[in-house]
């Protein structure tokens, strides 16, 4: 966890961080030929407390990742009380069981990756008369520890999801292997995005983002650039 016992220090670190990011992204987008603004910054806060969001909330940061539920569910509904607008989106494995309680909080799901999952989520969606925005996970490297969709099964399954569960597949999202390079991996999945029709793409993490930026990025996961190093070894931010 971040040391916030010195939290205006903190608070200030925080501001100069999310500045520094917001211009690399406007930068990449320049670079990239893409409208600024055309990419959506996530916020990767897990692990980290309440208190170390509320300063990057202050800054003007509106839209935040988590992996777990569970995490999720002890943090963010007092801070989305206290501000309305805020965006939350699950960036991790979801589990079946845990379907009603991602559907009710989170605002979009980033890793749909198995028919029990899309049916999960499509039967309590219906419950609530709420439907998260959603996103399949494509395991572009075929990493037998990771979780995602083979990139040959993508497309089909994105139908699938379409007309067997009547899921509105946005985009498609990848965590590229950490000892390839990504460039790859985000052409891949950009490709993958266009036969499927689900242009949103969820690409991109503190290392290797403006170049996510150049292959298409919709949304960039940005954790430790934004919140400092974490107590275990980043995945999927």
């Amino acid at each position: 966890m971040t040391d916030l016992e010195n939290a205006p220090s903190f608070a200030g670190e925080a501001a100069a961080r999310l500045d520094d990011i917001r211009r690399r992204i406007a930068r990449a987008e320049r670079t990239a030929g893409r409208p600024e603004g055309s990419v959506t910054l996530i916020a990767v806060s897990k692990t980290f407390p309440a208190e170390a969001v509320e300063p990057l909330i202050a800054a003007g940061q509106r839209v935040y990742g988590e992996n777990r539920v569970q995490e999720a569910k002890a943090k963010f509904p007092a801070l989305k009380a206290a501000h309305p607008d805020l965006e939350l989106h699950l960036i991790g494995p979801l589990q079946s069981n845990k379907a009603r309680e991602a559907v009710a909080l989170f605002d979009a799901i980033h890793t749909i990756d198995r028919e029990k999952i899309a049916a999960a989520v499509a039967e309590e969606a219906a419950r609530a008369g709420r439907m998260p925005r959603l996103f399949v996970q494509v395991n572009t490297g075929e990493e037998p520890q990771k979780a995602g969709i083979a990139p040959r099964e993508a497309v089909a399954f994105v139908a699938r999801c379409r007309e067997t569960f009547g899921l509105a597949i946005a985009g498609l999202m990848a965590i590229p292997p950490a000892d390839e390079p990504p460039g790859p991996h985000f052409a891949l999945l950009r490709k993958l995005s266009e036969e499927a029709g689900a242009p949103l793409l969820s690409i991109g993490m503190s290392a290797d983002f403006e170049t996510a930026i150049n292959f298409g990025a919709t949304h960039v996961r940005v954790g430790s650039a934004l919140f400092g190093g974490r107590s275990y070894p980043p995945a999927g931010a």
